[in-house]
């Protein structure tokens, strides 16, 4: 057993003798797909404030955030989150994708560079996180290459991984495909801007995660 692997086993151990139960979670998935939306949403829901600003231009988080101590109590079950929002995950990041959003190119290069140094942030992090918030799109195809490898490093890592399909308010939403595309791991649907079965996932957490 690895001194990772020995370490975890104490903490988890603490946890059940002080009966206090804490968990790190990673909301990861590719660009605009909600991620810090839904991080503004569960902060807000449990304590009132808010991770940070979203953008129509992808990247817009390029660094990862952390929020700890989020109280959640869903169904008499509480567990308290540290939060990282984590910036998107992509196999390829081009500064002229950000020109096509009016940037100049100074700024998209420089938001380019970034967001790469942001890929690499969001994979260290994958070290140190007791689970896993997975954020897709649902009106995209799941079957991505970013979806694909990130599901695969997660069930690689052994961390618990729980599927968020967003963005169930527009009408060619489809967690169905979601839920066909990755059937080994339990898929919530949501909307995360308007609020849409969120309690049904803060459930899923405390399950998950607590």
């Amino acid at each position: 057993m690895t001194i990772r692997s020995r370490i975890k086993n104490f903490s988890s151990w603490l946890r059940k003798i002080f009966k206090k139960k804490n968990a790190r979670i990673g909301i990861y998935g590719p660009p605009n797909a909600g991620k810090t939306t839904l991080a503004n949403r569960l902060i807000r829901d449990w304590s009132g404030d808010v991770m940070g600003a979203v953008s129509e231009i992808p990247h817009e988080t390029r660094r990862a955030r952390k929020r700890e101590g989020v109280k959640l109590d869903a169904n008499g079950v509480e567990v308290s989150l540290d939060i990282v929002d984590t910036p998107g995950l992509a196999t390829k990041i081009d500064f002229h994708d950000f020109m096509n959003f009016g940037l100049d190119e100074e700024e998209a290069k420089r938001r380019s560079k970034e967001a790469t140094e942001g890929v690499i942030d969001a994979i260290k992090w994958l070290n140190d996180l007791d689970g896993v918030l997975l954020v897709m799109d649902s009106t995209l195809d799941p079957f991505t290459q970013v979806n694909v490898v990130v599901v695969g490093n997660m069930e690689a890592r052994n961390l618990p991984l729980l599927i968020v399909a967003n963005k169930t308010d527009l009408p060619n939403s489809s967690p169905a495909r979601i839920k066909s595309a990755f059937p080994q791991h339990p898929v919530v649907s949501i909307s995360a801007l308007e609020g849409k079965n969120v309690d049904k996932l803060y459930e899923a957490i405390a399950k998950h995660f607590g």
